[in-house]
């Protein structure tokens, strides 16, 4: 079926209640610029549209369905996801609707807005220069983006930045963004187009080719096991090996030793799932099997593909994907 076929709206799903939440929040700070929004193939503010494309999988229960079994997890497919993701978004609609990047205060605090967008960033977990708000400490990715995670921080509710981040270099970024809102809080915005970017009523492309290439993308970068390592994770199989292949238990933790390296690495689950496969087959290869307890084995099993995938975000391979 192609997106154009679709005839998905936001209008009355949990997707304009959110939506609804969100712009309360800027008017409990007396923000009165409101985005407009459009379904699209994923989340996205263009550059000079002060309007927020919403992924169209969230505004449909099958669709959402089908995005979880695709991908193995729904980006923003949570009431907490969605309102992060929101309040992201709108950092950068009003950012473009004001013109904001263009202060030469803005540049001072968060960089050139014209720097170009890496495809992937190689991210410093331990920096204190930026707040925390999305996984994967998407800030650090482009000063745009580091903008709109502090709006972020800033526009949520009870986020006691002051507190949180009393110390960090990221505070000044904050305390900016608290004068920059007072300063335009009852100013109309400088940029009020209405246009839609790649609206998914004008998308001809089918949801398989989606998924297809969506899935090549995620799929594409992750790191190889090596044998060594493997072979220290389990053992080669004797005669006397009575336990579990090791491919077989992999298989049967498989959801959740992926669900419990995405949490703490922030990593797609999906990427996650190709590295597991990837070790399923090698193991199968080597004719490995489980010598010691299932419990030891699932919690060395889940460290070393937490170390996998956090030397593949070191190594500069996160994917800008905002």
């Amino acid at each position: 079926m192609r997106f154009c076929d679709l005839g998905l709206q936001i209008e009355g799903t949990w997707l304009s209640r959110l939506i609804e939440r969100v712009h309360g929040e800027l008017a409990d700070r007396s923000i009165w610029f409101r985005p407009h929004y459009w379904l699209s193939t994923e989340w996205f503010t263009p550059d000079d549209v002060p309007g927020i494309a919403v992924s169209f999988f969230l505004s449909h229960p099958r669709l959402l369905r089908l995005e979880n079994k695709m991908m193995l997890e729904a980006e923003g497919g949570t009431t907490q996801s969605c309102l992060q993701i929101l309040r992201h978004e709108i950092g950068h609609a009003i950012d473009n609707a004001y013109l904001l990047h263009r202060r030469k205060e803005w540049r001072h605090h968060f960089g050139r807005y014209g720097k170009k967008y890496p495809v992937f960033y190689q991210p410093k977990p331990y920096s204190k220069r930026f707040v925390l708000h999305l996984d994967n400490w998407y800030g650090q990715a482009h000063p745009a983006e580091d903008f709109a995670e502090t709006f972020a921080v800033w526009l949520t509710p009870n986020s006691n930045w002051t507190r949180r981040y009393r110390g960090w270099p990221a505070l000044k970024k904050l305390q900016f963004v608290d004068g920059l809102m007072a300063e335009i809080a009852d100013k109309k915005s400088v940029l009020r187009s209405r246009r839609l970017v790649e609206p998914l009523h004008r998308l001809d492309m089918t949801l398989g080719e989606f998924y297809e290439r969506k899935q090549e993308i995620y799929g594409r970068v992750h790191p190889e096991f090596h044998d060594r390592d493997l072979r220290r994770l389990f053992s080669e199989a004797s005669e006397s090996n009575v336990r579990a292949p090791a491919a077989q238990f992999l298989r049967k933790f498989r959801p959740e030793l992926r669900r419990l390296v995405a949490r703490w690495t922030g990593e797609h689950q999906y990427t996650i799932d190709q590295v597991l496969k990837q070790m399923i087959v090698r193991c199968e290869e080597l004719k490995l099997h489980r010598d010691r307890s299932e419990e030891r084995t699932k919690t060395e099993s889940a460290i070393l593909l937490s170390v996998q995938t956090m030397n593949y975000l070191h190594a500069g391979f996160h994917r800008v994907v905002l």
